[in-house]
């Protein structure tokens, strides 16, 4: 755990260096530009440099635009992972921000002062865009070589597991441990998945499946690097499935992930082409704009539709025996376990202790009000508060619980991959899909679900949701 912490440290001290970095050459950036601004004469109203680089409008913005750059470096993504930058991805990020900052400065402050001749309307644009540019990317330059350079001399490294055991996991280790230059992984032990037959006289420990978290915790375990020995996809998911609880980085080879049937997308990690399945494809500026819209909507909806809570709310109560709201557990996000929030659709302990059962069209169990809300998707309305907490998502992978998961991983071992992202309340495999009756219509299901997360991004997420409200006032939602 000590050895975690002091990782986690460093990598707290290196996005420090960023939001630092970003700020103070923002500001630098911002200032150069009214200094070139006043040089080539496209302010008016101050005949000393002085009164104008002291006026209000000017030290205003001077506090204001700074700040604003930050907000688009932060939903950039690019303080999402600091410990390995890729310098190219570095490159094109620094350049987008810089653009939309440019694009946003522009519009709230410079499109009236302009000179009016638009060649030179155009170079003071492009003059604002390099100095962002120029001024931010080259203090992120400077701290990610200084990082580059600090793990490939193996002063700073991540303790890893290798997940396998077999032979395969050691020529993968002694490869890593070859190289002239370190990828930053310390390789602490391997892990036998079942099956596998352990190499004999391997100097590092080799753990079994189910003690990997008290491993991951005593050692310190930063990142768990999948290398299976056997040609058993079956056994090698169902081990996979159980890491993501860690919430760790989980990487494969390209060799392996190819037989899964889903397309790759590599990690350069310093020359090892890993790729990491505890993430989503989507671009990590994806990702946080899709969480502040998932909090921004989740909001707007749980305030604007109090009415019709509380009018589903009493029609239940009135028509029906029992609680108004339902709850369940399935597995979200690192495969982790929560309590799904629905409207009562069904009778009152319709589901005794036992196999969990599976409803369907005609389904005694259904109450004549739950027949309506699901038919227009009402009794999922109350989800908005999973969203709300970060349990799910409003477009996301349908969550399902651990009965039926552990079933359809037999069928579709891709399955595990699933739970790299936040479960929706709607999903594509509710669109195409809809209700699953049985296994087999939930196997069906699955491969809309996996189709998502090979292609995820949200402009799909748009498309979905307009599907979704569709078939909501269309009434297909049984």
């Amino acid at each position: 755990m000590k050895i975690r912490l002091d990782i986690n440290n460093k990598a707290h001290r290196q996005r420090i260096k960023y939001v630092v970095g970003d700020f103070v050459m923002s500001n630098l950036a911002w200032f150069a530009y009214n200094c070139v601004r006043w040089q080539m004469g496209t302010v008016v109203g101050h005949e000393h440099f002085g009164s104008y680089i002291t006026s209000k409008m000017v030290v205003l913005g001077q506090l204001f635009f700074p700040l604003l750059m930050m907000v688009t470096y932060v939903f950039s993504g690019y303080y999402n992972n600091v410990c390995r930058k890729s310098r190219v991805q570095e490159l094109l990020t620094t350049a987008a921000s810089s653009g939309i900052n440019t694009l946003v400065i522009f519009f709230l402050a410079l499109i009236n002062d302009v000179i009016g001749v638009r060649g030179s309307d155009y170079e003071m644009i492009f003059i604002l865009f390099a100095l962002l540019f120029g001024f931010v990317y080259l203090v992120r330059a400077i701290i990610t070589n200084t990082a580059s350079r600090q793990i490939k001399s193996r002063k700073w490294t991540f303790p890893t597991l290798i997940i396998g055991s077999g032979s395969s996991a050691v020529t993968f280790v002694n490869k890593l441990n070859s190289r002239r230059e370190s990828s930053g992984h310390d390789v602490k032990g391997f892990v036998n998945i079942p099956g596998e037959n352990p190499v004999k006289g391997n100097p590092l420990p080799c753990y079994d499946l189910d003690e990997i978290k008290e491993v991951c915790d005593s050692q310190g375990i930063w990142e768990l690097i999948v290398v299976p020995s056997r040609d058993d996809t079956h056994q090698t998911m169902n081990a996979i499935n159980r890491l993501f609880s860690l919430g760790l980085p989980i990487m494969i080879s390209p060799e392996y992930f190819n037989k899964m049937q889903t397309p790759v997308t590599i990690s350069d990690i310093y020359g090892e082409p890993l790729v990491n399945i505890s993430r989503s494809s989507m671009s990590d500026s994806g990702k946080n704009i899709k969480r502040a819209l998932d909090v921004i909507i989740s909001c707007i909806a749980l305030v604007a539709l109090l009415p019709v809570y509380a009018i589903v709310s009493i029609i239940i109560k009135r028509t029906s025996p029992g609680p108004i709201f339902y709850l369940q557990e399935r597995i979200g996000l690192h495969n982790k376990p929560f309590k799904i929030i629905k409207f009562r659709s069904m009778v009152q302990n319709a589901e005794v202790a036992g196999t969990p059962q599976l409803s369907s069209d005609d389904d005694p169990r259904i109450t004549p009000f739950g027949r309506f809300m699901r038919k227009y998707r009402i009794d999922e309305l109350p989800q908005f508060w999973n969203v709300l907490k970060g349990d799910m998502s409003i477009v996301g992978p349908r969550p399902e619980r651990k009965y039926y998961i552990d079933q359809i991983i037999q069928r579709i071992p891709a399955y595990a991959l699933l739970h790299q992202v936040r479960p929706g309340i709607t999903s594509m495999g509710m669109v195409k899909f809809g209700y699953a009756k049985n296994v087999d219509e939930m196997v069906e299901r699955v491969r809309y679900d996996l189709m998502y997360l090979n292609n995820m991004s949200l402009l799909n997420d748009i498309k979905i949701l307009i599907y979704t409200i569709k078939i909501v006032f269309t009434g297909r939602g049984m």
